[in-house]
């Protein structure tokens, strides 16, 4: 069986917009229209306190709701991405095997893009736009052309959702050879105080669309950064820190390229405090 990709879930809820359906517009605009009858000079002493109660227990029956709503979002998107995820496999399901298992790529994209239209067409910000993303990346297995569009397109956001269709355009450009294009759009990324990934991973990325382009020096010189800050990185107490997969692949990537510089980065690790 295939192993999952290494897709995972980048964009955290932190800044989230509270949808209102057409339910909770409706009963705010009734509720408007119950206090400012209530807040007249004529019934302000006798409904004062109604009108108190009245707000309390419609905004408490929109908070519950909208916190469902919320709550039932993040699972339908939770679940649309365990799909885009699924293991692909053309051997037969173990009996009590519980998760998806798809056939093709394709098929799994198909399967994830359903889901997550659904959300597009249930849910508000932000969980329509982490759909539509999504959308975009799995149409790469069905219809390249349409998901680079999308993918341009999401990529002019300025939050979570464009940062992220930038990675995926870079990706994609890598895949059909255009590297100078790519080499822009992470240069880009990495010039953003914030750019969601680690600027270790974009870095990586940027090294190795330089190899295939041959540039072998500028490559070595991104891997052995890498790599040196990682063999060098310490906790509060002074001891070292664990490397990271990006920086163990950075050195071999380096040993490859620049085997002397490499062994400089193996000194360092070994160096005693």
């Amino acid at each position: 069986m295939r192993r999952k990709s290494r897709l995972q879930e980048q964009l955290a809820t932190k800044g989230q917009k509270v949808y209102k359906d057409t339910f909770q517009q409706e009963g705010e605009r009734r509720l408007n229209e119950i206090v400012q009858k209530l807040a007249t000079k004529k019934n302000l002493i006798l409904y004062g306190g109604l009108a108190i109660v009245l707000v309390a227990i419609v905004l408490l029956v929109l908070h519950v709701r909208e916190k469902r709503i919320d709550s039932a979002a993040q699972l339908a998107l939770t679940k649309a991405i365990e799909t885009s995820e699924a293991i692909i496999s053309e051997n037969p399901v173990p009996a009590g095997f519980d998760q998806k298992v798809f056939k093709n790529e394709k098929e799994r994209a198909e399967a994830a893009i359903a889901e997550f239209q659904k959300i597009v067409s249930t849910y508000g910000s932000p969980y329509r736009d982490k759909a539509l993303y999504f959308i975009a990346v799995n149409k790469l297995y069905i219809d390249r052309e349409a998901a680079i569009s999308e993918l341009q397109s999401l990529s002019a956001r300025k939050d979570e959702v464009g940062i992220l269709s930038k990675y995926a355009l870079a990706q994609a450009k890598v895949v059909d050879g255009k590297y100078d294009e790519a080499v822009s759009i992470y240069q880009e990324l990495l010039s953003l105080s914030d750019p969601i990934l680690s600027k270790d991973t974009l870095n990586f990325n940027l090294a190795e669309v330089y190899e295939k382009q041959g540039k072998t020096a500028e490559a070595a010189e991104i891997y052995y950064r890498i790599a040196k800050a990682a063999s060098e990185a310490k906790d509060a107490q002074g001891s070292p820190l664990p490397r990271t997969q990006i920086a163990k692949e950075a050195e071999e990537k380096l040993q490859a390229l620049d085997p002397e510089r490499a062994k400089e980065i193996r000194q360092i690790s070994f160096t005693p405090f």
